[in-house]
């Protein structure tokens, strides 16, 4: 059963996030240059496993040049990128994606067409696809696999209370549906590292809210660790355990939020000149 698929997944990782939160991404001097533009000059992070972080900064600081580095949708000119103990620095997005890092994008990139649940499915055929003849065949192996898919895509629809709109077309829902249906596909990877870019873009203060709790729903059940982009400080102040703050390509600030939202440096680059004028304050 996928569900059982699943348990024993995300038991395994449980067991290895006992041994002391272990480093899954090492990001060390990494840099990004378009032309003679620096897009990004010496960035390193530093993830544990199991860590909620967010990235911030003004428009045009690098942010989703960092994302796009790290999915491997970019190449760095410079610098290198560990997963989980392994060099990803030049691996492909899909490679990257087998290995257990999943990504959204700040545009939504759905299958138009088709179904919220095939939208879930093409996810899962990563992991749980029985390969070309199979599937041409349709094998006894192949239609239990697909019926242990759409179990599992079930429990996620209910989890993100989807389960309604489970045969409606990607293009006739809502856009903070179609948020939702995004996340649900990437965590239909599997992955240990999922990466949210400005996960609340376009969606209203009610929708925010419900996607704030949404996350704080999946970051433990699934021992995810998640590293997201945004704009709404409200969210990442009260969503994130620890954020970096970056400009014009350059790291300026990580900590907990509290300490983050003190940073000078940071309230003149990014939040105003003062912590009174502060959109969080």
């Amino acid at each position: 059963m996928a569900g059982d698929f699943l348990s024993r997944s995300f038991q395994l990782r449980r067991i290895s996030l006992s041994a002391g939160e272990p480093i899954l991404l090492n990001v060390e001097n990494l840099e990004k240059t378009f032309g003679g533009i620096v897009a990004l000059d010496r960035y390193t992070i530093r993830i544990r496993a199991g860590q909620l972080v967010g990235l911030i900064g003004p428009n045009g600081a690098g942010k989703t040049t960092v994302f796009n580095l790290l999915s491997g949708v970019l190449n760095p000119t410079r610098g290198r990128i560990y997963f989980n103990g392994q060099d990803i620095t030049r691996l492909r997005p899909d490679e990257n994606t087998n290995l257990g890092i999943a990504r959204t994008f700040q545009n939504i990139r759905l299958f138009k067409e088709l179904s919220v649940i095939d939208n879930i499915k093409v996810a899962f055929h990563m992991r749980l696809g029985k390969g070309f003849w199979p599937t041409l065949f349709h094998t006894p192996a192949y239609r239990r696999t697909e019926l242990e898919m759409e179990r599992t895509a079930d429990e996620f629809l209910e989890l993100f209370d989807l389960t309604s709109f489970k045969g409606t077309p990607a293009k006739n829902l809502p856009y903070g549906l179609q948020r939702r249906v995004e996340i649900v596909r990437a965590l239909a990877t599997l992955p240990k590292l999922l990466l949210l870019d400005e996960p609340s873009a376009g969606l209203n203060p009610s929708e925010t809210d419900e996607l704030k709790k949404i996350l704080l729903r999946i970051h433990p059940k699934y021992e995810l660790t998640i590293f997201l982009v945004e704009h709404d400080m409200k969210l990442v102040m009260n969503l994130c355990q620890k954020i970096q703050v970056i400009d014009r390509g350059r790291v300026l600030a990580f900590g907990r939020p509290a300490d983050v939202r003190r940073d000078q440096r940071v309230i003149e680059a990014y939040l105003g000149k003062s912590v009174k004028d502060a959109p969080y304050a």
